[in-house]
């Protein structure tokens, strides 16, 4: 009788393979087309391709062609009556006697799965200056980038209201960028480099470990495999800044290609443009080199890259501040950081089935970071070491049902040294393994359900538990619904954290014993999509509520001369809602308006208070023109960014408009481009409390909602040279 079920069960799944056909679809660069349409030939049958460019479709008795489809790209047909599994390359380029007409995919795009996922392409990076990471997302409604204090030029990125300590960072969805790179991380990316950012708001996948709370970021880097070529783009600000940036692949057969990417940066000039004798900005002098490999035989998949990073940042005052005070040795007070960084990642993969998607994968990478800096007469320094692995293993069982499981074990070890205060509590060594697994269950993209759980055990914090899941559900056919919920951790590392405070003269209190932070983070998201003019009209609307059930404290409120980190007795909350719109009116143009508010509050010395320092809303409007064949491109971007609550005894601040403009102008051989950021020349008044005597108990440039420096211009030019 089990013989007979058996073999029943057996007939049923091989009836149910054969019904259906699987593939993947791509351009004529290996790259996915996410959102391209793939349809059975004469019916209305048919879905959309998901983030990793596959597809899944039941077969129909009228036809066995699929025809496949992208905005700019020449359709395809393909024949699939007698094969389970098809592989489609669409065409990008049209030749008209001697003007080539190239495809160009949407700047922004909506994940296709379950996770609510921004892709930013390059389409969409091309639209600002980009020179890094940091600067990557002026376009973005989600993302906030602000400047940490008014000395060292680190930036930091707020997601759902919050630091960007509480959202996770990836490169190719490998962790990157933490403990000792966190404060100028932003920095660390050359914005030619990146091939796409995604950006998963909310309680993201266990695949990537347990720390995302509000959300990752995971950067992808240009592929070696893509086509042979040469890229150069200088790049010259208003402020003397320069950047140059280099990037090639060479294919050594079909198998094997590498990569090498280059990027020198140089400020080299003092400006201080509000006369308080301080830079508003520090000059910058920064070499990034990155060598990339794929193989790719068969089965088996490798690819790998080393990446090496040296930068010095000095700033402070400037050496014509003879109006101002100096160290009783007659010291200019000078903010001196020196980092190196050397990383290394392998990622291996073997693929048992295609059609099922079936592979073994082992990731490993490393990292290590040295940063000494110098605050006036505070010194700072460490040095952390990161190595992490992990071996995965991921099936499709049918085009319904999917899971991931796998083993990650990561390292993290500091050495701290510092001159002011002597008994203050370091960054301990910390190894934690984990395992998890994933389950996602996918009905013909209409329903999508996944749920994951891991365990990790910390050898500082024991045993922790991390459940999440999401949703996806399309109503009917314009509108999408998500909703996530789950749980993160962190460990808390305040002076890793919170390094930019050392540019003040706040004393340092760290209490003994911080506990893991710990927070739970619901979400839900409308995707509306409306035919208007025969034009789409698309609507998303977000609300995300981040809970702290433990939490480390920041209290600048208490004292004005000191910054105490404890442990959160009492509540510890966001919640966010946001409204986008984008519409295209005309050919060419198109238009984005987005609102989001921002309810942040913390509980600070017994009380439940708003957290300062985070503006209450943003109001964001882009525009963007394509002339036809794509020889211009005109971008505008205003922010409003709203008021807020500064700490106790420096009031509030208000709302602040931004402007930024772009002309981008293409050739056969390249791009050149001009524009101007921060055009209201808006300005924070006294940015830097104490100027005038840096070495008082009242000084403090940490004190920062807005720009510092005003009205920027810049250029630039970029060379194509394809072999």
């Amino acid at each position: 009788m089990k013989k007979l079920i058996t073999s029943i069960l057996l007939c049923f799944l091989a009836i149910t393979l054969y019904s259906q056909v699987r593939g993947v679809v791509r351009d004529d660069q290996g790259n996915a087309l996410v959102g391209a349409n793939v349809v059975w030939m004469g019916t209305n049958h048919g879905t959309t391709i998901d983030a990793n460019g596959s597809f899944s479709l039941n077969r129909v008795d009228e036809t066995s062609s699929l025809v496949t489809s992208f905005v700019g790209f020449t359709n395809d047909t393909t024949y699939c009556k007698d094969v389970d599994f098809v592989e489609i390359k669409l065409n990008g380029e049209i030749t008209l006697d001697d003007v080539v007409v190239k495809a160009t995919r949407p700047g922004v795009m909506k994940a296709k799965g379950a996770q609510n996922i921004d892709v930013i392409g390059t389409t969409e990076l091309c639209r600002a200056a980009c020179c890094n990471l940091g600067e990557s997302f002026s376009t973005n409604p989600s993302v906030d980038v602000e400047y940490s204090d008014a000395a060292t030029g680190a930036k930091q990125i707020k997601l759902l209201g919050l630091s960007g300590s509480y959202v996770q960072m990836l490169t190719e969805n490998v962790p990157a960028f933490r403990g000792a790179a966190a404060p100028f991380s932003l920095g660390y990316i050359p914005g030619t480099w990146m091939h796409s950012i995604q950006v998963s708001k909310g309680a993201a996948t266990v695949k990537n470990g347990y720390e995302s709370i509000t959300g990752q970021i995971n950067i992808e880097y240009l592929k070696p495999q893509l086509d042979e070529e040469l890229d150069v783009n200088l790049f010259l600000d208003s402020h003397l800044k320069f950047e140059t940036n280099v990037e090639g692949n060479l294919h050594f057969n079909d198998a094997l290609s590498t990569g090498l990417l280059a990027h020198y940066e140089n400020m080299s000039m003092e400006h201080d443009g509000n006369g308080d004798g301080f830079m508003d900005m520090p000059k910058v002098q920064q070499y990034d080199f990155m060598n990339r490999w794929m193989y790719k035989k068969d089965h088996y998949i490798m690819q790998a890259y080393v990446k090496a990073l040296k930068e010095d940042r000095n700033g402070g005052q400037t050496k014509d501040a003879h109006n101002h005070s100096r160290s009783a040795d007659n010291q200019l007070f000078k903010i001196n950081i020196g980092s190196e960084r050397y990383e290394g990642v392998l990622k291996n993969a073997y693929i048992f089935d295609e059609i099922h998607n079936t592979n073994i994968a082992l990731i490993l990478s490393g990292s290590i970071h040295k940063m000494n800096s110098l605050y006036g007469l505070r010194s700072y320094d460490v040095n952390n070491n990161n190595a992490y692995a992990q071996l995965l293993f991921e099936t499709e069982f049918t085009p319904s049902h999917s899971v991931s499981t796998g083993l990650s074990f990561n390292h993290d070890c500091f050495d701290e040294r510092w001159n002011f205060v002597p008994d203050l509590v370091k960054a301990p060594e910390e190894n934690i393994g984990g395992a998890y697994a994933q389950y996602t269950f996918n009905y013909d993209e209409k329903f999508v359900f996944m749920a994951g759980f891991r365990g990790d055990y910390s050898d500082l914090y024991g045993l922790f538990f991390t459940p999440r899941t999401h949703i996806k559900w399309v109503v009917a056919e314009p509108l999408k619904l998500r909703f996530s919920a789950g749980k993160g951790y962190r460990t808390p590392r305040p002076m890793l954290d919170n390094h930019t405070l050392l540019a003040s003269s706040r004393e340092i209190i760290i209490d003994d014993n911080l506990k893991q932070e710990e927070a739970w983070n619901f979400g839900t998201t409308a995707t509306l999509d409306i035919d208007i003019f025969e034009k789409c009209l698309i609507i998303n609307l977000e609300y995300y509520y981040t809970n702290f059930e433990n939490q480390v404290v920041t209290d600048l409120d208490s004292d004005v001369h000191k910054v105490h980190f404890y442990n959160l007795d009492g509540l510890s909350y966001s919640h966010t809602f946001q409204i986008d719109a984008t519409y295209p009116f005309f050919d060419g143009f198109s238009l984005l308006g987005a609102f989001r508010y921002n309810d942040v509050k913390t509980t600070i010395n017994s009380v439940l208070r708003e957290k300062p320092l985070t503006s209450r809303y943003k109001g964001l409007v882009t525009a963007t023109y394509k002339t036809p064949l794509e020889i211009w491109q005109f971008d505008l971007t205003l922010q409003i960014n709203g008021d807020g609550r500064m700490p106790d005894g420096f009031g509030t601040f208000d709302a602040y408009p931004i402007l930024n403009a772009q002309i981008l102008k293409w050739f056969r051989w390249g791009n050149i481009y001009i524009g101007g950021e921060n055009l209201t020349n808006y300005k924070q008044k006294n940015p830097i409390i104490g100027c005038h005597d840096p070495w008082s108990e009242n000084f403090d440039a940490t004190m920062i909602y807005g720009p510092i420096d005003g009205i920027m211009f810049y250029g630039g030019i970029k060379w194509k040279l394809t072999k």
